[in-house]
């Protein structure tokens, strides 16, 4: 049980590096292993903080409210001008962007907002945080591939006692 319910969908690790690069590069190792049917990849956040303590979150999963509205005042304006013309039009974009809208800001998809704003609470200045949301995991090809990432930090994770030392040990 971790601090916001379980995570019955997947595992979460979160691994912090000296720079940006260095953690696209983790993204793109972890992606590899996905790809080889080492894991699922569920969600990947990255948290950037800058020298002066602001973070920049990049999520892949979960859509901005603005990016759902405009899909959706696209889509429902195109079928409201199927049925009512110019008004039905106006009437479904504007239904369509405000439900969109709504929908991205209720469902979340991937890592809960709640451990996005955790992980962006414990990010540390000049450095960048990558939280991983992955499911049916080769936890030995992982530790493996976290290997190749010395120096890195390990900042959390919801595995067991014995893959989170394994991992410890990969870092270091």
């Amino acid at each position: 049980m971790n601090a916001f319910g379980d995570h019955d969908h997947g595992e979460l690790v979160g691994i912090a590096f000296a720079d940006s690069y260095r953690a696209q590069e983790y993204v793109m190792a972890v992606t590899r292993l996905a790809a080889d049917h080492h894991l699922k990849l569920r969600d990947v956040v990255m948290l950037v903080c800058a020298d002066d303590g602001s973070v920049r979150v990049h999520e892949t999963i979960d859509p901005a409210p603005r990016q759902a509205a405009l899909s959706g005042a696209v889509w429902a304006g195109l079928f409201g001008l199927l049925l009512g013309g110019p008004v039905g039009w106006a009437a479904g974009a504007a239904l369509g962007a405000g439900t969109a809208a709504a929908t991205a800001k209720a469902v979340d998809l991937g890592i809960s907002d709640d451990w996005v704003d955790w992980f962006r609470a414990a990010v540390q200045p000049g450095t960048t945080t990558v939280a991983l949301l992955i499911d049916d995991v080769d936890r030995n090809a992982l530790v493996a591939e976290t290997a190749r990432f010395p120096g890195a930090t390990l900042v959390h994770t919801t595995f067991d006692d014995e893959t989170l030392r394994r991992l410890e040990e990969a870092l270091a």
